[in-house]
Formats: C-alpha cells, sequence, structure tokens
C-alpha cells in the first residue's frame, strides 16, 4: 500500500470575536460552593422557596408559612429549607416554636455574578 502525503493547508489568522465573559478565573474553594448553592437551586420548589423568602416584606418568613404557598407539606417544605441552609443560600432563627427563614443576599450576589459578564 503506497502512502500519500498530504497538503498543509494554510491557517486563517484567528481573531477574537469579542472579549472574555470573566476577567478571572473562578478558585477551587469558589467553584465548590457555587456548585452546592446551583444544586440546591436545582428543584423546583427550593427555587420558588428562595423567591418567596427573596421577595418577603419583613425579610424573613416562619417555615409554617411557606407550606401554602409550596404547595407541600410541612416536612417536605422543612426538608427543602435545609437543603438551602446547608448551601449557605438561606439562614434560620428559632424564634419559640417557629423558624423562621432568610436569604442570605450575599449568596444571591454571588450565584448571580457567577452567570453575569464580569
Amino acid at each position: 500500500m503506497a502512502v500519500h502525503e498530504l497538503p498543509v493547508l494554510d491557517q486563517p489568522e484567528v481573531v477574537a470575536c469579542c472579549a472574555p465573559l470573566a476577567s478571572t478565573l473562578l478558585s477551587e474553594p469558589d467553584a465548590e460552593t457555587l456548585a452546592r448553592q446551583f444544586a440546591a437551586l436545582g428543584d423546583p420548589v427550593r427555587l420558588r422557596l428562595v423567591s418567596l423568602l427573596a421577595t418577603a416584606e419583613g425579610g424573613a418568613v416562619c417555615a409554617c408559612d411557606l407550606v401554602q404557598p409550596a404547595g407541600r407539606s410541612q416536612g417536605t417544605v422543612s426538608s427543602h429549607l435545609a437543603k438551602l441552609r446547608e448551601a449557605g443560600i438561606v439562614v434560620s432563627e428559632k424564634r419559640g416554636r417557629n423558624v423562621w427563614y432568610a436569604v442570605v443576599p450575599a449568596a444571591l450576589e454571588n450565584l448571580r455574578g457567577a452567570l453575569a459578564p464580569r
């Protein structure tokens, strides 16, 4: 079998079409934190809970007041809120027999910043 040489093609000059979307590289710890937080938001119920908390007038909402708007049982809502708390997206405070939740503004800003051009 004969060997045929292939011609080398001229390569056109590569010109960047636009500026990079980010100016800094994401650190490994930041990537791990963001991945955990995005994973927590990957459930529609948890995403809705964050929306309800983020738009709450008083800044915090009793878990018992999230059951009806979420359309889930108290146990399910509490479980979802616990996952959001573990991811650092919300904080909780026990007030008597109730637990109140609020979003962590810095966490939402970090999530937004990870998706926005910098």
